[in-house]
C-alpha cells in the first residue's frame, strides 16, 4: 500500500505514525507545505499557493492508494483531487483553535473525508462529524523511566534541589510561564523551576527523569503529548485541566489536575514532598506508536477494500 502523507510541519508524534505504518509495509511519501515555519514567522498565503502544485506532481508522479491530510489546514489540498480516498487527521489546534477561518476549514475537510481520525475524548466532543478515535502514539522504549541520579547526570544537573520542569518556550502566552512561577513562589516547598526548550526529542527523557515534577500551567492545549511522555517516564505531573490530561493522569497517585492556583500549589508540594513515582504507564495504556500504526493500518484496509469511496462520489 502506497500513501501520501500531507502535513505543514512535521511533529515528534507524526514522525513515529510514519515509522510505525512503514514497519508494517506502507509506504508512506511524506509532503510538507513549502516555506519556512516558526510559531513567529508562519507560512505565508503565497507559500500555500505553491503547495498544491506540489501535492499534484507527486500525485502524477506515483500511484497512491489514499491520501492522508495531517492537520486540518492541509485538509482541502488532499480533497482537491477527486480520485483517491482521503483521511484526515485533526491535530488540535486546527478544531479548537482560536481562528474561526482555521476552524471552519477543518470542520469543512472532515465533512468530505472519507474517514477521519481525532487523537483525544475532548476533541471527539468537539466534531459532530462520524469519526474515529485513535490516541497519538508515544514510544514507550525511548520514554521509560530511569533513576534520576543517573538523568541528572546525564545532562549536567546538580545532583541535590527538587525541580519543576517547565517544557515550553516561556514566551509562548498560552503556556502560561508567569502563571508557573506564581505557583511555585507560592509553594511552601523548595522547588526550582526549569524552562526546558529547543532540546532534541530523543534528549527530552533525561530531563523528564531528572525532574521532581512536570508542572503544566497552559491555558489551553489539544495535548499535550509532553504529559503522555512524563507519565511514560514515572514523572508525577501537575497540569490544568486542558486538553487530554484528565484522562491520562487524573486518577494517578502524585499526579494532579486542577483549575485553581490553590489545586495546583497543593499538587505541586505534594509531589514534591513524595518520594513516589505514579505507575504513568497504566494510564497510558494502549496509547504507543505501535498501537496507533495497527489501527490506522486497519482503517487504510477498510477504506481500500470499500466499493465506493467517497472520493469517487466527489469526482461524480
Amino acid at each position: 500500500m502506497k500513501v501520501l502523507q500531507l502535513i505543514t510541519s512535521t511533529r515528534s508524534f507524526f514522525e513515529g505514525q510514519v515509522e510505525a505504518l512503514e514497519e508494517r509495509g506502507v509506504e508512506c511519501t511524506v509532503v510538507d507545505a513549502p516555506g519556512a515555519y516558526s510559531a513567529d514567522s508562519p507560512r505565508t498565503v503565497t507559500d500555500y499557493l505553491k503547495y498544491q502544485p506540489k501535492v499534484l506532481r507527486e500525485l502524477r508522479r506515483e500511484e497512491y492508494d489514499l491520501v492522508h491530510a495531517n492537520y486540518g489546514l492541509v485538509g482541502p489540498f488532499a480533497l482537491a483531487q477527486p480520485v483517491r480516498p482521503v483521511v484526515l487527521t485533526l491535530w488540535g489546534t486546527d478544531l479548537m483553535s482560536e481562528m474561526a477561518w482555521l476552524r471552519a476549514t477543518s470542520e469543512w475537510s472532515a465533512r468530505l473525508a472519507d474517514a477521519v481520525v481525532v487523537p483525544s475524548p475532548a476533541m471527539s466532543r468537539a466534531l459532530d462529524v462520524d469519526h474515529v478515535e485513535i490516541p497519538f502514539g508515544i514510544d514507550t522504549d525511548l520514554f521509560r523511566q530511569i533513576p534520576r541520579a543517573e538523568a541528572r547526570e546525564r545532562i549536567g544537573w546538580d545532583p541535590e534541589g527538587a525541580v519543576a520542569l517547565f517544557p515550553y518556550d516561556s514566551a509562548r502566552p498560552e503556556k502560561d510561564y508567569t502563571r508557573a512561577e506564581r505557583i511555585v513562589r507560592r509553594a511552601g516547598v523548595d522547588v526550582e523551576l526549569r524552562e526546558v526548550t529547543g532540546v532534541p526529542h530523543e534528549e527530552m527523557p533525561d530531563y523528564m527523569n531528572a525532574s521532581d515534577v512536570l508542572l503544566v500551567t497552559s491555558v489551553r492545549e489539544a495535548g499535550p503529548m509532553v504529559v503522555k511522555e512524563a507519565a511514560a517516564c514515572g514523572l508525577p505531573i501537575v497540569s490544568t485541566d486542558v486538553g487530554f490530561v484528565r484522562e491520562t493522569v487524573g486518577g494517578l497517585d502524585t499526579c494532579t489536575v486542577a483549575r485553581s492556583d490553590s489545586g495546583l500549589v497543593a499538587g505541586l508540594e505534594a509531589a514534591v514532598e513524595s518520594d513516589a513515582r505514579p505507575d504513568g504507564r497504566a494510564g497510558i495504556d494502549g496509547l504507543s506508536t505501535d498501537a496507533m500504526g495497527e489501527k490506522l493500518l486497519e482503517l487504510y484496509e477498510r477504506l481500500c477494500d470499500e466499493p465506493e469511496p467517497r472520493a469517487d462520489r466527489r469526482a461524480g
